[in-house]
């Protein structure tokens, strides 16, 4: 028997967290609710979930609050929930190292599918985590990227990284000096099944420069009014 994926669902609000539950009960998923930002870091090592909703109008400590301590030492896929739809809002919540950002009111149905398709993401196959497949490792000096188990290392050291953030990278490195726009990156990587704007892979091209900084060798260029490549020099 397969054993569940446990969604901790972090809203304030009764119904729409017994709402969304109901939903991905019924999609066989075990869910757990809380109301506010403190149980919710309180569950992290009690009930160990595979990913979390997280609400940001939270009592106590918002939303934005939770997902920057949860971020300190855990890789846990969050997806935000919220009635603000700025963008400032969206940008926000993926530098603090949220997975999805959606926008309330939200057909379920939606939700369901976005969960679905971020822990396809972080929960490989067995068969895809062994590090054997050469074709999926792009090497540069002090820099190897490997696909099949998810690691990157840097100068020896191994660099913890988001799948997302990870499969830009490995995108980007596997065809050296291609520029590659914001839209092309946002379907090679997100996909259709991703609703979101280029600023999406804005934050996390950041993201990657705070831990992988230009090397002598290889370097991540912005090409102004384009997109992104990886540089060979």
């Amino acid at each position: 028997m397969a054993i569940k994926q446990r969604i901790l669902i972090v809203d304030d609000d009764e119904n729409i967290a017994e709402l969304i539950s109901l939903y991905l009960t019924k999609e066989c998923f075990e869910t757990k609710i809380v109301y506010d930002g403190e149980s919710a870091l309180a569950q992290l090592s009690s009930f160990k979930p595979n990913l979390i909703l997280l609400d940001l109008m939270l009592p106590g400590i918002d939303g934005y609050q939770v997902c920057r301590e949860i971020r300190k030492n855990n890789n846990t896929p969050i997806i935000m929930l919220s009635a603000k739809g700025e963008t400032f809002d969206k940008v926000l919540g993926l530098e603090l190292g949220a997975d999805d950002y959606m926008i309330k009111p939200f057909e379920t149905k939606e939700l369901v599918a976005r969960v679905k398709a971020v822990l396809r993401r972080y929960h490989l196959p067995q068969s895809q985590t062994n590090s054997g497949d050469a074709s999926q490792i792009v090497e540069y000096p002090d820099l190897t990227i490997n696909l099949g188990n998810y690691s990157v290392l840097y100068y020896g050291k191994n660099i913890e990284m988001p799948p997302k953030e990870l499969e830009l990278l490995y995108f980007l490195a596997s065809s050296p000096n291609q520029v590659f726009t914001r839209e092309q990156l946002l379907d090679n990587i997100w996909g259709y099944e991703y609703i979101g704007d280029t600023r999406t892979v804005d934050v996390h091209i950041k993201r990657i420069r705070e831990k992988i900084k230009d090397h002598a060798r290889w370097s991540i260029d912005t090409v102004w009014g384009i997109g992104y490549k990886f540089a060979t020099k």
